[in-house]
């Protein structure tokens, strides 16, 4: 890509996302899909508790024209008494990642197994109970030191699995999570959907620069918030990102070629050719791509765009590598086990 093409390539590339998401634009919880994945899960601490009667509704990235952005954890209170908060997932569907919306219900319904913590460990929820019209708080996950609050008991939460901070489910290095028959019945029960606080504070999210996953690379500055909506005063950032943000070509892993299969000299050596010239060539598509990407910043600091348009450049870099990634580590796959050697015929014996 020349400098002189980058502007056209990049308006038709806002005007596609633009026209596929404005539908979409200005609504908190919706169905759609994206080709790759969200960014693992910032780490980040849980501010205090407002008062009585709150919820914790974990925080979460969500998906809009410029790409990712984290929509902030937050203290919420639930619709109607008795009801607890199944938090939205990712999930690997048919080569596109696919958003499934949270939403109130008197269980906890499927997640995705992702370890949201504060209460979320994947399965279930060991945040608190109700008790008639009063919520039950463990403080063990829960931070309730600062109010004046006399429902609260310990219970230690324990994961028996590794906990990570991937972000979906299925998928190339997605968890491995099936619901459980008790949360297939509450995925297919009635539901109450997030409440207007709570599709505010998503919107509000959304037209946060700094939350931008191609601009905190993952650690954003504010991770969660003690009241929704409210970004500035008791913030709280991440501490860092839950893992690598991969968006542009030179940050790709160096590439290690897959180990030799086990095969006759004369197929050894094919094989080798061939690693040898597929190693060669796709170095030279990232150094390639690379270039390109370069030329593009460079293209945008010398007209001094804003965030929001470097925002979308960052987005279609990160889908270009994103595809060469995919399609490197498949030719490499293919040359893992060469064609056997041609079988010759015995000749008969006189």
């Amino acid at each position: 890509m020349s400098e002189s093409r980058f502007p056209s390539i990049l308006q038709a590339a806002v005007l596609g996302l633009v026209l596929l998401l404005s539908p979409l634009i200005g609504r908190a919880e919706f169905a759609f899909s994206i080709m790759f994945g969200p960014p693992p899960l910032p780490v980040y601490e849980q501010p205090p508790i407002p008062g009585p009667g709150f919820l914790w509704v974990p925080g979460y990235w969500s998906y809009g024209p410029y790409g990712y952005f984290w929509v902030p954890g937050t203290w919420v209170q639930p619709p109607e008494v008795g009801l607890l908060w199944t938090p939205g997932y990712w999930a690997w569907s048919d080569g596109f990642y696919v958003w499934n919306a949270g939403y109130w219900a008197p269980q906890i319904g499927f997640y995705g197994g992702v370890v949201y913590g504060f209460g979320y460990p994947g399965h279930g929820y060991e945040g608190g109970y109700w008790r008639g019209h009063d919520f039950y708080y463990n403080r063990e996950v829960n931070n309730v030191t600062n109010v004046e609050i006399h429902n609260v008991y310990s219970k230690t939460v324990v994961n028996n699995v590794t906990v990570n901070r991937v972000s979906y489910v299925g998928g190339p290095g997605g968890l491995d999570a099936r619901p459980t028959p008790q949360e297939e019945a509450v995925t297919h029960g009635s539901h109450v959907a997030p409440t207007t606080v709570q599709v505010r504070h998503a919107e509000s999210a959304a037209s946060n620069n700094s939350l931008l996953a191609s601009v905190n690379r993952g650690k954003p500055p504010v991770a969660a918030v003690r009241s929704p909506g409210q970004f500035t005063e008791g913030a709280i950032p991440a501490t860092h990102a839950g893992g690598s943000t991969i968006v542009h070509a030179q940050e790709l892993p160096k590439m290690t070629p897959p180990p030799r299969p086990s095969q006759s000299a004369m197929n050894q050596q094919e094989y080798e050719r061939q690693q040898s010239a597929l190693v060669e060539r796709q170095a030279q598509e990232r150094k390639a791509l690379t270039d390109m990407q370069e030329r593009d910043h460079a293209y945008l600091t010398q007209q001094g765009e804003n965030q929001r348009a470097l925002a979308t450049m960052e987005l279609h870099h990160q889908q270009q590598t994103q595809q060469m990634m995919r399609r490197q580590a498949s030719e490499m796959q293919n040359i893992q086990r060469p064609p056997p050697q041609a079988q010759h015929p015995q000749q008969p014996h006189h």
